[in-house]
């Protein structure tokens, strides 16, 4: 079970910038969750979806991920690795640079990583952090998503 980074207010945010703060659980990626995340978006390309085909022509020996699946995946992960305490309310900003740098092949085990790369002050006491995340699969060397996302946090 991941263990996360408590940060008791807003204000505690600060001192961990330039910080990792952690990794989630391994999750696995099961060909049903492609599947179904094809059906959600309407990208049914082959390689993620004909199985048999992916295997006979697909330069991964077998279908892979969608990269905004993997993507997707940064809301269930992130409280895993760092728990803001003491607001009312963390919204999703927006994301930077964005890089798919390998695939995630169906079926294998993926973890997210983050460290925290800025924090600012905004009115009323809020503040605007950007964490930095790494996806990677169990046994690659190269991350298969590297994105930096902005989280806005209300007191």
């Amino acid at each position: 079970m991941a263990n996360p980074t408590v940060v008791k207010d807003i204000q505690s945010l600060k001192p961990l910038v330039g910080t990792r703060l952690g990794s989630s659980d391994w999750v696995t990626i099961t060909q049903e969750q492609i599947q179904a995340f094809a059906d959600a978006t309407g990208d049914h390309q082959w390689i993620h979806c004909d199985v048999e085909r992916a295997r006979r022509e697909s330069p991964f020996k077998g279908t892979i991920a969608h990269g905004y699946l993997t993507l997707s995946l940064a809301p269930a992960l992130m409280p895993q690795v760092v728990r803001v305490e003491g607001v009312r309310m963390g919204v999703n900003y927006g994301a930077e640079k964005l890089r798919l740098p390998a695939p995630v092949p169906a079926g294998s085990r993926l973890r997210m990583s983050a460290d925290l790369k800025d924090v600012r002050d905004l009115p009323g006491g809020g503040a605007r952090a950007t964490y930095g995340l790494a996806f990677e699969v169990e046994g690659q060397t190269k991350p298969v998503c590297v994105v930096d996302v902005i989280f806005v946090y209300y007191p």
